[in-house]
Protein backbone atom coordinates (compact mmCIF):
# COMPACT_ATOMS: atom_id res chain seq x y z
CA UNK A 1 0.00 0.00 0.00
CA UNK A 2 1.12 3.56 -0.66
CA UNK A 3 -0.03 7.14 -0.21
CA UNK A 4 -0.21 9.13 -3.44
CA UNK A 5 0.41 12.85 -3.88
CA UNK A 6 -1.16 14.31 -7.03
CA UNK A 7 -0.66 17.81 -8.39
CA UNK A 8 -4.23 19.20 -8.58
CA UNK A 9 -3.21 21.78 -11.18
CA UNK A 10 -2.18 19.10 -13.66
CA UNK A 11 -3.84 15.95 -12.29
CA UNK A 12 -0.43 14.25 -12.59
CA UNK A 13 1.08 12.11 -9.81
CA UNK A 14 3.96 13.63 -7.87
CA UNK A 15 5.15 10.79 -5.66
CA UNK A 16 4.05 7.60 -3.97
CA UNK A 17 4.97 7.15 -0.31
CA UNK A 18 5.03 3.62 1.14
CA UNK A 19 2.49 3.24 3.91
CA UNK A 20 4.01 2.26 7.23
CA UNK A 21 3.53 -1.30 8.38
CA UNK A 22 1.95 -2.01 11.78
CA UNK A 23 5.43 -2.84 13.08
CA UNK A 24 6.79 0.49 11.85
CA UNK A 25 3.92 2.38 13.50
CA UNK A 26 4.54 0.49 16.72
CA UNK A 27 8.22 1.44 16.60
CA UNK A 28 7.38 5.14 16.18
CA UNK A 29 4.92 5.12 19.08
CA UNK A 30 7.38 3.26 21.27
CA UNK A 31 10.13 5.76 20.47
CA UNK A 32 7.89 8.75 21.17
CA UNK A 33 6.71 7.26 24.43
CA UNK A 34 10.30 6.54 25.48
CA UNK A 35 11.49 10.04 24.63
CA UNK A 36 8.72 11.88 26.47
CA UNK A 37 9.97 11.46 30.09
CA UNK A 38 13.24 13.23 29.31
CA UNK A 39 11.57 15.90 27.15
CA UNK A 40 9.05 16.86 29.85
CA UNK A 41 11.93 17.45 32.28
CA UNK A 42 13.61 20.01 30.03
CA UNK A 43 13.31 23.66 30.99
CA UNK A 44 11.09 26.18 29.25
CA UNK A 45 14.25 28.04 28.35
CA UNK A 46 15.68 25.01 26.52
CA UNK A 47 12.42 24.32 24.69
CA UNK A 48 12.16 27.99 23.75
CA UNK A 49 15.64 28.04 22.25
CA UNK A 50 14.72 25.09 20.02
CA UNK A 51 11.37 26.63 19.09
CA UNK A 52 13.11 29.85 18.04
CA UNK A 53 15.34 27.70 15.84
CA UNK A 54 12.23 26.05 14.40
CA UNK A 55 11.02 29.50 13.35
CA UNK A 56 14.36 30.22 11.72
CA UNK A 57 14.31 26.93 9.82
CA UNK A 58 10.85 27.71 8.49
CA UNK A 59 11.88 31.13 7.27
CA UNK A 60 15.02 29.77 5.66
CA UNK A 61 13.02 27.18 3.74
CA UNK A 62 10.01 29.37 2.95
CA UNK A 63 10.37 29.25 -0.83
CA UNK A 64 10.68 25.49 -1.12
CA UNK A 65 7.83 24.97 1.34
CA UNK A 66 5.54 27.34 -0.55
CA UNK A 67 6.33 25.49 -3.76
CA UNK A 68 5.70 22.12 -2.08
CA UNK A 69 2.26 23.25 -0.91
CA UNK A 70 1.44 24.61 -4.36
CA UNK A 71 2.37 21.30 -5.96
CA UNK A 72 0.72 18.99 -3.42
CA UNK A 73 -2.57 20.81 -2.80
CA UNK A 74 -2.71 23.81 -5.15
CA UNK A 75 -2.17 26.72 -2.76
CA UNK A 76 -1.25 29.94 -4.62
CA UNK A 77 2.44 30.41 -3.94
CA UNK A 78 2.08 33.90 -2.45
CA UNK A 79 -0.34 32.49 0.11
CA UNK A 80 2.05 29.62 0.76
CA UNK A 81 4.82 32.02 1.74
CA UNK A 82 2.41 33.77 4.11
CA UNK A 83 1.48 30.42 5.66
CA UNK A 84 5.12 29.62 6.35
CA UNK A 85 5.61 33.00 8.01
CA UNK A 86 2.54 32.46 10.18
CA UNK A 87 3.95 29.13 11.34
CA UNK A 88 7.21 30.87 12.27
CA UNK A 89 5.20 33.50 14.17
CA UNK A 90 3.45 30.76 16.19
CA UNK A 91 6.79 29.15 17.05
CA UNK A 92 8.20 32.49 18.20
CA UNK A 93 5.07 33.43 20.14
CA UNK A 94 4.93 30.24 22.19
CA UNK A 95 8.69 30.23 22.67
CA UNK A 96 8.31 33.63 24.32
CA UNK A 97 5.09 33.10 26.27
CA UNK A 98 4.66 29.42 27.18
CA UNK A 99 6.51 29.69 30.49
CA UNK A 100 4.22 32.47 31.73
CA UNK A 101 1.08 30.80 30.36
CA UNK A 102 1.88 27.56 32.19
CA UNK A 103 3.24 29.10 35.39
CA UNK A 104 1.66 27.65 38.54
CA UNK A 105 -1.60 29.35 39.43
CA UNK A 106 -1.48 30.18 43.12
CA UNK A 107 -4.86 29.93 44.84
CA UNK A 108 -4.87 31.16 48.48
CA UNK A 109 -6.55 28.74 50.90
CA UNK A 110 -6.14 27.90 54.57
CA UNK A 111 -3.25 25.61 53.60
CA UNK A 112 0.39 26.66 53.81
CA UNK A 113 0.55 26.46 50.02
CA UNK A 114 -2.02 25.68 47.37
CA UNK A 115 -1.73 26.05 43.63
CA UNK A 116 -2.50 24.52 40.27
CA UNK A 117 0.42 23.05 38.33
CA UNK A 118 0.14 22.54 34.57
CA UNK A 119 1.93 19.37 33.53
CA UNK A 120 2.18 17.71 30.09
CA UNK A 121 0.12 14.63 29.25
CA UNK A 122 2.53 12.76 26.96
CA UNK A 123 2.37 11.79 23.28
CA UNK A 124 -0.48 13.63 21.54
CA UNK A 125 -1.84 12.44 18.20
CA UNK A 126 -2.67 15.17 15.67
CA UNK A 127 -4.94 14.19 12.76
CA UNK A 128 -4.56 17.06 10.32
CA UNK A 129 -6.10 18.11 6.96
CA UNK A 130 -4.54 19.13 3.66
CA UNK A 131 -5.86 22.68 3.26
CA UNK A 132 -3.25 24.42 5.44
CA UNK A 133 -0.69 21.62 5.49
CA UNK A 134 1.86 23.52 7.57
CA UNK A 135 -0.21 25.94 9.66
CA UNK A 136 -2.67 23.33 10.97
CA UNK A 137 0.26 21.30 12.26
CA UNK A 138 2.36 24.08 13.74
CA UNK A 139 -0.54 25.68 15.56
CA UNK A 140 -0.86 22.36 17.41
CA UNK A 141 2.80 21.47 17.66
CA UNK A 142 4.26 24.76 18.90
CA UNK A 143 2.17 24.97 22.08
CA UNK A 144 2.09 21.20 22.63
CA UNK A 145 5.87 20.81 22.46
CA UNK A 146 6.44 23.93 24.56
CA UNK A 147 4.14 22.42 27.20
CA UNK A 148 6.38 19.34 27.37
CA UNK A 149 4.32 16.95 25.26
CA UNK A 150 5.60 15.09 22.21
CA UNK A 151 3.71 15.09 18.91
CA UNK A 152 2.62 12.29 16.59
CA UNK A 153 1.25 13.49 13.25
CA UNK A 154 -1.16 11.66 10.98
CA UNK A 155 -1.46 14.08 8.06
CA UNK A 156 -3.80 13.94 5.07
CA UNK A 157 -2.49 11.38 2.61
CA UNK A 158 -2.27 13.83 -0.31
CA UNK A 159 0.26 16.04 1.54
CA UNK A 160 2.68 13.39 2.73
CA UNK A 161 5.57 15.46 1.39
CA UNK A 162 4.59 18.31 3.70
CA UNK A 163 4.21 15.90 6.62
CA UNK A 164 7.71 14.54 6.22
CA UNK A 165 9.12 18.04 5.73
CA UNK A 166 7.64 19.15 9.07
CA UNK A 167 9.22 16.21 10.90
CA UNK A 168 12.56 16.94 9.25
CA UNK A 169 12.40 20.63 10.17
CA UNK A 170 11.82 19.95 13.86
CA UNK A 171 14.83 17.65 13.78
CA UNK A 172 16.88 20.27 11.93
CA UNK A 173 15.97 22.79 14.64
CA UNK A 174 17.54 20.50 17.25
CA UNK A 175 14.50 18.85 18.82
CA UNK A 176 15.04 15.27 20.00
CA UNK A 177 14.54 12.76 17.20
CA UNK A 178 11.29 11.45 18.61
CA UNK A 179 9.78 14.66 20.00
CA UNK A 180 7.79 14.98 16.78
CA UNK A 181 7.14 12.11 14.39
CA UNK A 182 5.01 11.56 11.30
CA UNK A 183 2.97 8.43 10.65
CA UNK A 184 2.40 7.63 6.99
CA UNK A 185 -0.85 5.68 7.29
CA UNK A 186 -4.28 5.87 5.69
CA UNK A 187 -7.34 7.18 7.51
CA UNK A 188 -8.62 3.66 8.08
CA UNK A 189 -5.81 3.01 10.53
CA UNK A 190 -6.30 6.06 12.75
CA UNK A 191 -8.57 4.18 15.15
CA UNK A 192 -5.79 1.75 16.05
CA UNK A 193 -3.42 4.62 16.83
CA UNK A 194 -6.03 6.39 18.97
CA UNK A 195 -6.62 3.21 20.95
CA UNK A 196 -2.92 2.64 21.57
CA UNK A 197 -2.19 3.20 25.27
CA UNK A 198 0.90 5.27 24.46
CA UNK A 199 -1.23 8.00 22.90
CA UNK A 200 -2.61 10.20 25.68
CA UNK A 201 -4.80 12.68 23.76
CA UNK A 202 -5.98 13.51 20.25
CA UNK A 203 -6.52 16.69 18.27
CA UNK A 204 -8.23 16.77 14.88
CA UNK A 205 -8.89 19.46 12.33
CA UNK A 206 -11.21 18.33 9.57
CA UNK A 207 -14.77 17.64 8.57
CA UNK A 208 -17.62 17.25 11.03
CA UNK A 209 -18.09 13.53 10.17
CA UNK A 210 -14.36 12.92 10.75
CA UNK A 211 -14.58 14.75 14.07
CA UNK A 212 -17.52 12.67 15.23
CA UNK A 213 -15.68 9.46 14.37
CA UNK A 214 -12.49 10.47 16.18
CA UNK A 215 -14.42 11.78 19.20
CA UNK A 216 -16.28 8.46 19.49
CA UNK A 217 -13.09 6.42 19.16
CA UNK A 218 -11.18 8.54 21.68
CA UNK A 219 -14.14 8.67 24.04
CA UNK A 220 -14.35 4.90 24.09
CA UNK A 221 -10.85 4.80 25.59
CA UNK A 222 -11.31 7.95 27.70
CA UNK A 223 -8.86 10.22 25.90
CA UNK A 224 -9.07 13.99 25.71
CA UNK A 225 -9.89 15.45 22.30
CA UNK A 226 -9.85 18.90 20.71
CA UNK A 227 -11.85 19.17 17.49
CA UNK A 228 -11.75 22.03 14.98
CA UNK A 229 -14.30 21.10 12.34
CA UNK A 230 -16.24 22.57 9.45
CA UNK A 231 -17.78 25.98 9.18
CA UNK A 232 -20.30 28.04 7.24
CA UNK A 233 -19.18 31.43 8.45
CA UNK A 234 -21.73 34.25 8.07
CA UNK A 235 -20.61 37.76 7.15
CA UNK A 236 -23.28 40.32 8.01
CA UNK A 237 -23.36 43.57 6.01
CA UNK A 238 -25.56 46.10 7.82
CA UNK A 239 -27.14 49.08 6.10
CA UNK A 240 -24.60 51.54 7.58
CA UNK A 241 -21.52 49.58 6.42
CA UNK A 242 -18.78 51.04 4.24
CA UNK A 243 -19.72 49.00 1.17
CA UNK A 244 -16.40 49.39 -0.62
CA UNK A 245 -14.45 48.15 2.36
CA UNK A 246 -17.02 45.45 3.15
CA UNK A 247 -17.08 44.08 -0.39
CA UNK A 248 -13.28 43.92 -0.65
CA UNK A 249 -12.89 42.26 2.73
CA UNK A 250 -15.71 39.80 2.02
CA UNK A 251 -14.18 38.76 -1.32
CA UNK A 252 -10.77 38.31 0.28
CA UNK A 253 -12.38 36.27 3.06
CA UNK A 254 -14.21 34.03 0.59
CA UNK A 255 -11.11 33.31 -1.51
CA UNK A 256 -8.63 32.47 1.26
CA UNK A 257 -6.79 29.37 0.07
CA UNK A 258 -8.99 29.34 -3.06
CA UNK A 259 -12.00 29.11 -0.74
CA UNK A 260 -10.76 25.97 1.00
CA UNK A 261 -10.74 27.14 4.58
CA UNK A 262 -12.95 26.31 7.55
CA UNK A 263 -13.03 30.01 8.42
CA UNK A 264 -13.37 31.34 4.90
CA UNK A 265 -16.50 33.48 4.57
CA UNK A 266 -19.32 31.35 3.20
CA UNK A 267 -22.68 33.16 3.61
CA UNK A 268 -22.98 36.90 2.98
CA UNK A 269 -26.07 38.12 4.77
CA UNK A 270 -26.88 41.62 3.52
CA UNK A 271 -29.46 44.13 4.68
CA UNK A 272 -32.06 44.60 1.94
CA UNK A 273 -31.43 48.36 1.85
CA UNK A 274 -27.86 47.84 0.57
CA UNK A 275 -28.25 44.48 -1.13
CA UNK A 276 -28.04 45.77 -4.71
CA UNK A 277 -24.99 48.07 -4.36
CA UNK A 278 -23.10 45.56 -2.22
CA UNK A 279 -23.80 42.72 -4.64
CA UNK A 280 -22.67 44.81 -7.60
CA UNK A 281 -19.35 45.59 -5.92
CA UNK A 282 -18.89 42.03 -4.69
CA UNK A 283 -19.50 40.43 -8.10
CA UNK A 284 -17.17 42.88 -9.82
CA UNK A 285 -14.35 42.09 -7.41
CA UNK A 286 -14.88 38.34 -7.70
CA UNK A 287 -14.86 38.62 -11.49
CA UNK A 288 -11.48 40.34 -11.36
CA UNK A 289 -9.73 37.50 -9.53
CA UNK A 290 -7.31 35.48 -11.64
CA UNK A 291 -7.66 31.70 -11.72
CA UNK A 292 -4.59 29.76 -12.73
CA UNK A 293 -1.34 27.98 -12.00
CA UNK A 294 -0.63 28.23 -8.25
CA UNK A 295 3.07 28.65 -8.99
CA UNK A 296 2.44 31.95 -10.80
CA UNK A 297 2.87 35.10 -8.72
CA UNK A 298 -0.28 36.72 -10.15
CA UNK A 299 -2.64 33.81 -9.39
CA UNK A 300 -5.42 34.60 -6.93
CA UNK A 301 -7.36 31.32 -7.11
CA UNK A 302 -5.63 28.00 -7.62
CA UNK A 303 -7.16 24.57 -8.19
CA UNK A 304 -9.07 22.74 -5.51
CA UNK A 305 -7.01 20.07 -3.82
CA UNK A 306 -8.62 17.10 -5.59
CA UNK A 307 -10.94 16.44 -8.51
CA UNK A 308 -13.58 14.82 -6.30
CA UNK A 309 -13.70 17.93 -4.12
CA UNK A 310 -14.24 20.09 -7.21
CA UNK A 311 -17.04 17.81 -8.36
CA UNK A 312 -18.72 17.82 -4.93
CA UNK A 313 -18.64 21.62 -4.88
CA UNK A 314 -20.25 21.79 -8.32
CA UNK A 315 -23.03 19.48 -7.11
CA UNK A 316 -23.75 21.87 -4.22
CA UNK A 317 -23.97 24.77 -6.67
CA UNK A 318 -26.22 22.99 -9.16
CA UNK A 319 -28.50 21.70 -6.38
CA UNK A 320 -28.86 25.23 -5.00
CA UNK A 321 -29.66 26.65 -8.45
CA UNK A 322 -32.26 23.94 -8.95
CA UNK A 323 -33.76 24.98 -5.60
CA UNK A 324 -34.07 28.62 -6.75
CA UNK A 325 -30.69 30.34 -6.33
CA UNK A 326 -29.56 32.56 -9.20
CA UNK A 327 -26.10 32.47 -10.75
CA UNK A 328 -24.61 35.97 -10.67
CA UNK A 329 -21.12 34.82 -11.64
CA UNK A 330 -19.45 31.53 -12.52
CA UNK A 331 -21.17 28.34 -11.53
CA UNK A 332 -19.12 26.36 -14.03
CA UNK A 333 -16.14 24.06 -14.29
CA UNK A 334 -13.55 25.93 -16.39
CA UNK A 335 -12.35 24.25 -19.60
CA UNK A 336 -8.82 23.77 -18.27
CA UNK A 337 -6.75 20.88 -17.01
CA UNK A 338 -6.78 20.36 -13.26
CA UNK A 339 -9.25 20.64 -10.39
CA UNK A 340 -10.23 24.25 -11.05
CA UNK A 341 -13.57 25.86 -10.29
CA UNK A 342 -14.69 29.27 -11.46
CA UNK A 343 -15.20 31.98 -8.79
CA UNK A 344 -18.94 31.82 -8.26
CA UNK A 345 -21.56 34.09 -6.73
CA UNK A 346 -25.10 32.89 -6.10
CA UNK A 347 -27.96 35.26 -5.28
CA UNK A 348 -31.40 34.67 -3.76
CA UNK A 349 -29.94 32.06 -1.45
CA UNK A 350 -32.13 30.97 1.42
CA UNK A 351 -32.17 28.30 4.15
CA UNK A 352 -32.69 24.81 2.82
CA UNK A 353 -30.28 25.25 -0.08
CA UNK A 354 -26.99 23.36 -0.09
CA UNK A 355 -24.87 26.51 -0.19
CA UNK A 356 -26.67 27.84 2.89
CA UNK A 357 -26.91 24.68 4.98
CA UNK A 358 -23.65 22.94 4.12
CA UNK A 359 -19.99 23.86 4.20
CA UNK A 360 -18.81 24.89 0.73
CA UNK A 361 -15.09 24.28 0.27
CA UNK A 362 -14.14 26.36 -2.73
CA UNK A 363 -14.61 29.78 -4.37
CA UNK A 364 -18.42 29.88 -4.07
CA UNK A 365 -20.20 32.78 -2.35
CA UNK A 366 -23.83 32.69 -1.22
CA UNK A 367 -25.60 36.06 -0.93
CA UNK A 368 -28.58 36.08 1.42
CA UNK A 369 -31.04 38.97 1.80
CA UNK A 370 -31.98 40.09 5.32
CA UNK A 371 -34.89 42.36 6.19
CA UNK A 372 -33.01 44.11 8.99
CA UNK A 373 -30.39 43.61 11.70
CA UNK A 374 -32.53 41.22 13.72
CA UNK A 375 -33.26 39.12 10.64
CA UNK A 376 -29.57 39.08 9.72
CA UNK A 377 -28.65 37.67 13.12
CA UNK A 378 -31.43 35.09 12.85
CA UNK A 379 -30.19 33.92 9.45
CA UNK A 380 -26.58 33.86 10.61
CA UNK A 381 -27.41 31.60 13.55
CA UNK A 382 -29.70 29.37 11.46
CA UNK A 383 -26.80 26.98 10.94
CA UNK A 384 -25.50 23.78 12.45
CA UNK A 385 -22.00 25.31 12.38
CA UNK A 386 -20.45 27.84 14.74
CA UNK A 387 -16.82 28.52 13.86
CA UNK A 388 -16.47 32.19 12.90
CA UNK A 389 -18.45 35.20 11.74
CA UNK A 390 -18.05 38.87 10.89
CA UNK A 391 -20.14 42.04 11.02
CA UNK A 392 -19.72 45.16 8.90
CA UNK A 393 -21.09 48.41 10.27
CA UNK A 394 -20.14 52.07 10.28
CA UNK A 395 -20.83 52.08 14.03
CA UNK A 396 -18.20 50.01 15.87
CA UNK A 397 -20.29 49.69 19.03
CA UNK A 398 -23.26 48.49 17.02
CA UNK A 399 -21.05 46.04 15.15
CA UNK A 400 -19.65 44.69 18.40
CA UNK A 401 -23.14 44.32 19.84
CA UNK A 402 -24.24 42.30 16.82
CA UNK A 403 -21.03 40.24 16.84
CA UNK A 404 -21.76 39.16 20.40
CA UNK A 405 -25.11 37.75 19.22
CA UNK A 406 -23.54 35.43 16.67
CA UNK A 407 -23.22 31.79 17.67
CA UNK A 408 -19.54 31.25 16.89
CA UNK A 409 -16.15 30.68 18.46
CA UNK A 410 -14.76 33.91 16.97
CA UNK A 411 -16.41 37.05 15.67
CA UNK A 412 -14.80 40.04 13.98
CA UNK A 413 -16.08 43.55 13.28
CA UNK A 414 -15.14 45.18 9.95
CA UNK A 415 -12.48 42.52 9.35
CA UNK A 416 -12.18 38.98 8.05
CA UNK A 417 -12.03 36.09 10.49
CA UNK A 418 -8.47 34.87 11.04
CA UNK A 419 -6.58 32.78 13.56
CA UNK A 420 -3.89 34.44 15.66
CA UNK A 421 -1.34 32.72 17.95
CA UNK A 422 -2.24 35.20 20.69
CA UNK A 423 -5.97 34.39 20.73
CA UNK A 424 -7.94 31.17 21.27
CA UNK A 425 -9.33 29.56 18.14
CA UNK A 426 -12.11 27.00 17.79
CA UNK A 427 -15.84 26.55 17.37
CA UNK A 428 -19.13 25.49 18.89
CA UNK A 429 -22.06 23.38 17.69
CA UNK A 430 -21.05 21.15 14.74
CA UNK A 431 -17.81 23.11 14.36
CA UNK A 432 -16.27 21.24 17.27
CA UNK A 433 -15.04 21.97 20.78
CA UNK A 434 -11.89 22.90 22.63
CA UNK A 435 -9.47 25.63 21.68
CA UNK A 436 -6.15 25.99 19.95
CA UNK A 437 -3.67 28.87 20.30
CA UNK A 438 -3.34 31.51 22.98
CA UNK A 439 -3.25 30.75 26.70
CA UNK A 440 -6.44 28.70 26.39
CA UNK A 441 -5.02 26.49 23.65
CA UNK A 442 -1.75 25.66 25.36
CA UNK A 443 -3.69 24.41 28.40
CA UNK A 444 -5.77 21.89 26.42
CA UNK A 445 -3.12 19.16 26.60
CA UNK A 446 -1.88 19.54 30.15
CA UNK A 447 -2.96 18.14 33.48
CA UNK A 448 -4.26 20.95 35.67
CA UNK A 449 -3.01 19.40 38.88
CA UNK A 450 -4.08 20.74 42.26
CA UNK A 451 -1.26 20.77 44.80
CA UNK A 452 -1.99 21.45 48.50
CA UNK A 453 0.70 21.67 51.16
CA UNK A 454 -0.46 21.72 54.79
Amino acid sequence: MSLLSVNPATAKPIERYPEMTPAEVDAVLAACDASWPSWRETSFGHRASLMHRAAAVLRARAEELARLMAEEMGKPIRQGRAEVEKCAWACTYFAEHAAAQLAPDVVPTEAAKSYVAFQPLGPVLAVMPWNFPLWQVYRFAAPALMAGNVGVLKHASNVSGCALAIEAMFREAGFPEHAFRTLLVGSGRVKDVIEDARIRAVTLTGSTPAGKAVAAQAGAVLKKTVLELGGSDPYLVLEDADLEQAAKTCVDARLINSGQSCIAAKRFIVDTKVLAPFTERFVALMRGKKVGDPLREDTDVGPLARMDLRDDLHKQVTASVTAGATVLLGGTIPPMEGAYYAPTVLGKVRPGMAVFDEETFGPVAAIVEAKDEEDAVRLANLSSFGLGGAVFSGDRERGESVALKLEAGATFVNALVASDPRLPFGGIKQSGYGRELGSYGIKEFVNAKTVVVR
